[in-house]
């Protein structure tokens, strides 16, 4: 796997962005401008050899759509309960009427300090059969009840004629900057992410479940990426999409380049871990159009892993790092009333550049959730900054040359 960061970029081209692109975002203090953000390919970093869908993200693959809520409110001393809020939703839909014609999945658990509910049904079946919810911590039961409330609004039969459900959600800690014990994210607001899921362009950085995430020191939360193979290896997408908030400083790796040991020591309190606090989590979503059941969509989750130890991680004790992968070549049908279905299947001797896409993908998706996101303030006056982009560049170039 090859890393690539073209040097003929300058630092003023780099900040050119357009504003429509930023996420809102609780941020920086007024009179500091902020500085416009990048996707990390837009700063010349190109990790891998295989290139991206249109648009770079998990909705490359057809069907796959997503959604986001984001709560930011309040500014001062923590009142919990109440607030500051720096929290939020994001949702991943498989496919239209995913009920009925579910997906084949597998996950992986790399350190389970953690939670994504619905892995026991999906490792036992080898299916998906509802969207896929990332939150805080706290939240996950309220946001467990709105997808369940929005699955039942769309199949009035479910728990009554029809199965039950068993909604996946995971979570991480986003508690250094949000109320966690308030619990925000409503029904409401799930239902609404819900709704408003759709293909195209994926907001990243410090919006939905990422809010309020924080990761190697620096500001994290959501981050894409894709992966199109060529005809020649079956034309497949693979699709990734991670809420990180794992790491510390010292360990960030960009494109080789051991980043966070080059960049000045994280001092500020918000920066730091508090005795008690946990170490943050990751969770990545894998999507592909390649014909795969849900041993290989493990085995796909699996090698997820191996994009997240590219930027640095060691996968601490404290760290939840969780995996999810599903397919949407083949239809899973609700209760067949016929004994057989047909079920196409990729090869596992042709699962390879599948490995090396989704490695691919999963690293520039974490580095996409870095670089996309802004500076933000949160409860009692904690400060996360986002990983400077002029800084970033020049300790690439210099490793350059």
């Amino acid at each position: 796997m090859r890393h690539k960061f073209g040097l003929s970029l300058t630092i003023s081209a780099l900040i050119m962005v357009a504003g429509s692109c930023l996420p809102p975002t609780a941020s920086a203090k007024a009179d500091e401008p902020e500085e416009s953000r990048l996707r990390s390919r837009a700063l010349g970093i190109v990790v891998g050899s295989y290139p991206p869908g249109p648009f770079n993200a998990i909705t490359d693959v057809a069907g796959v759509t997503v959604g986001q809520t984001t709560l930011i409110s309040g500014d001062g001393p923590l009142k919990p309960g109440l607030g500051p809020i720096r929290t939020g939703v994001t949702v991943v839909i498989p496919r239209d009427d995913v009920w009925h014609k579910k997906v084949p999945a597998g996950s992986f658990v790399l350190n389970g300090t953690g939670e994504m509910t619905g892995l026991a049904w999906i490792s036992e079946s080898g299916f998906l059969e509802y969207p896929i919810a990332l939150t805080n911590t706290l939240n996950v039961p309220r946001v467990a009840d709105g997808i369940v409330s929005w699955m039942i609004a769309r199949y009035p039969e479910i728990g009554i004629t029809d199965d039950t459900v068993t909604p996946v959600v995971a979570e991480c800690d986003d508690g250094r900057l949000n109320d966690i014990q308030g619990r925000h994210v409503s029904e409401t607001d799930v239902v609404r992410a819900l709704n408003g899921a759709t293909s195209g362009v994926v907001q990243e950085g410090s919006v939905g479940g990422g809010a309020g995430m924080v990761s190697y020191g620096f500001k994290g939360g959501i981050g894409t990426s894709s992966r199109k193979l060529p005809e020649a290896e079956g034309g497949y997408t693979i699709g990734v999409l991670v809420n990180a908030n794992h790491g510390r400083r010292p360990e960030l790796v960009v494109a080789g380049v051991p980043v966070g040991r080059l960049y000045e020591a994280a001092t500020s309190v918000s920066q730091a871990f508090s005795p008690g606090q946990s170490e943050g989590s990751i969770i990545v979503i894998i999507a592909t159009d390649a014909p795969l059941d849900g041993r290989q969509l493990t085995r796909l989750a699996k090698r997820a892993a191996l994009g997240l130890a590219r930027t640095g991680s060691t996968a601490r004790h404290g760290s939840g790092d969780f995996m999810l992968a599903f397919s949407t070549a083949n239809v899973i049908p609700h209760y067949p009333t016929d004994r057989t279905y047909t079920f196409t299947q990729l090869a596992d001797t042709h699962m390879n550049p599948l490995i090396t896409a989704t490695v691919e993908a999963t690293e520039e998706a974490i580095l996409n959730a870095l670089t996309m996101a802004s500076t933000v303030v949160g409860r009692d006056g904690h400060r996360v900054e986002a990983i400077s982009l002029a800084k970033l560049r020049t300790i690439l170039d210099r490793q350059a040359k």
